[in-house]
């Protein structure tokens, strides 16, 4: 990137970039970095001015994360659990800090979005499965992110037709301007109204010492009798809080927004902002939930969203539950608008398409065809008569469960890919830590897939998947660590000029080659994802025509 060249007589070196709007001023929501920036920004004015520029990417992701399903998700634990549930916030910390900083590294260093690098490096078959994958639990979340609007606009007496037609415009007016910080404007003043959550947790007012305790103390409540149905309602949190869209949506967007290397720390700011947004909502969710529901008719008896703000207003008051029904609204329309832009993002990435934000549509049409189909797509599905959404909402958070560990798995691989990310691959501790989350979100899955299709799964079972998943994962490690001890040391990663090197052409990298063990696992991944989904979306069939 000419923006890593000091010497102006030395040609800049090719790179990857797909999408010549890659590249030029970073025009951010709250600043501006030139191109041609090369100064050193030394003051805490100047580095704080940086930083604003910079900010958006992992504050989006984050804050489009608390969505209409996240409303959903931490309300029903919260009714119908208390505030018993909230250790699992913290320990998915480090989890979105680890997976969300990979996917940024590989934006800022490839300039070449998520499915395409997984297109290139593992074959069509993966390729085309991430795509077609993403495209179809995208379009079941944009589903679930229109209900969110029905229930708050439903709870706030207005029209439930206008409302959903009135919320498509914006959402896909807001990315039609042909211009990049203008979008990003809209998405942060977006992120700003979720700290609306803020006023409604000081007017239900919900025990802090309580909250604090649970936060740090695990606990699973209930009991073994509960197990089975506790445990689904982790993996939803785990599913709400880590989803799949979130890696194409982060990657896609550092690279629309021009961030480089050298923006790293900046950008990982930023990153943890967006973590601390999103759990202080969860969190604050959780607990206004429990003390709404404490000691009443309806604790334990989650229905959804619009029955928390009814339950709100019940409790602290009207102003309470309007503020908690805006919320919802702007929640599910930022949630719309990560999740129809990081699919728009993969098909272009994928097909070849011009697609940026910097463009406007005469430039990128088949990437503006592709954001405002599914947006107005999911209006149309929640618009139709006796839709099943109630059915469509379970689909998503199942096949999300189900499919998030291979992501992960990718996400992994690809950081690992010296080829692809040269000095910046992962270092030890960050390959064992998400090696960990892998076999943990893999054995979430299956325990998960098991539910769905055994509905009176019983405890034992859970924790006999639990116990196998957890045999096959020790195997596997000590497999691996007997592998680095026996094998060939490899070199030291040399990490030197790490802030200039960006990833050469695709077209120049040899195809990664497949070890045994790797061609084993990757095998066993297919097989499992393909027999998954087919079983939930057979059992999820079943379910709608009543057998």
């Amino acid at each position: 990137m000419t923006d890593l060249i000091t010497d102006p007589t030395i040609p800049a070196p090719r790179t990857a970039v797909l999408d010549d709007a890659h590249i030029g001023d970073i025009r951010g929501a709250l600043g501006t970095i030139k191109l041609d920036d090369h100064g050193e920004r030394r003051g805490l004015s100047a580095k704080f001015k940086t930083l604003l520029a910079i900010v958006g990417p992992g504050l989006i992701v984050m804050v489009g994360d608390n969505d209409a399903g996240a409303f959903a998700t931490y309300g029903q634990a919260g009714q119908n659990y208390g505030t018993s549930l909230l250790w699992t916030l913290l320990l998915l910390v480090p989890v979105l800090y680890v997976n969300q900083e990979m996917v940024l590294r590989l934006g800022a260093v490839t300039g070449v979005g998520h499915a395409r690098l997984i297109l290139e490096r593992f074959g069509k078959f993966w390729g085309a499965f991430s795509v077609i994958d993403l495209f179809l639990l995208n379009a079941l979340t944009l589903v679930t992110e229109f209900i969110g609007i029905t229930l708050a606009t439903g709870y706030l007496g207005l029209p439930k037709v206008a409302s959903v037609i009135l919320a498509a415009a914006i959402i896909i007016a807001s990315a039609f301007t042909g211009s990049f910080r203008r979008f990003e404007r809209v998405a942060i003043a977006l992120c700003a109204g979720s700290l609306l959550l803020v006023p409604v947790y000081f007017l239900v007012h919900p025990k802090s010492s309580q909250m604090a305790h649970d936060f740090v103390v695990p606990v699973i409540p209930g009991g073994s009798g509960e197990l089975a149905t506790v445990m689904l309602l982790i993996i939803g949190i785990v599913g709400t809080t880590v989803a799949p869209w979130q890696l194409f949506f982060q990657q896609s967007y550092v690279i629309d927004k021009r961030i480089t290397p050298r923006f790293m720390k900046y950008e990982k700011a930023d990153l943890w902002l967006g973590i601390a947004v999103v759990v202080i909502g969860a969190a604050a969710m959780m607990g206004i939930a429990a003390a709404t529901f404490a000691g009443t008719g309806h604790f334990g008896d989650f229905t959804d969203a619009g029955g928390l703000a009814t339950g709100i207003e019940a409790h602290a008051g009207k102003l309470a539950g309007v503020l908690f029904a805006i919320a919802l609204l702007d929640a599910s329309i930022i949630g719309a608008f990560a999740v129809s832009l990081s699919t728009a993002y993969a098909i272009g990435d994928v097909l070849g398409m011009k697609h940026s934000l910097h463009r406007g549509i005469k430039g990128a049409k088949g990437f503006y065809a592709v954001y405002a189909g599914l947006v107005a797509a999911a209006a149309a599905i929640v618009l139709i008569p006796g839709s099943p959404l109630g059915l469509l909402t379970e689909g998503v958070q199942t096949l999300a469960g189900v499919l998030l560990p291979s992501a992960s798995v990718f996400l992994l691989l690809l950081c690992n890919d010296k080829q692809v990310l040269g000095p910046w691959v992962n270092g030890p501790k960050t390959n064992a830590f998400t090696a960990a989350v892998v076999g943990v979100l893999v054995t979430l899955s299956v325990i998960l897939t098991a539910s769905v299709l055994f509905p009176d799964i019983t405890a034992g079972a859970i924790l006999d998947i639990m116990a196998a998943c957890g045999v096959a994962g020790v195997l596997a490690a000590g497999y691996a660590f007997t592998r680095l001890r026996t094998g060939t040391k490899e070199d030291p990663i040399d990490r030197t000029g790490r802030d200039s090197w960006r990833m050469p052409p695709l077209e120049t990298l040899a195809r990664p080659v497949m070890a045994t063990g790797r061609k084993i696992g990757m095998g066993a991944l297919r097989t499992y994802l393909l027999v998954a989904m087919v079983l939930v979306v057979i059992k999820l069939v079943r379910v709608a025509l009543g057998q």
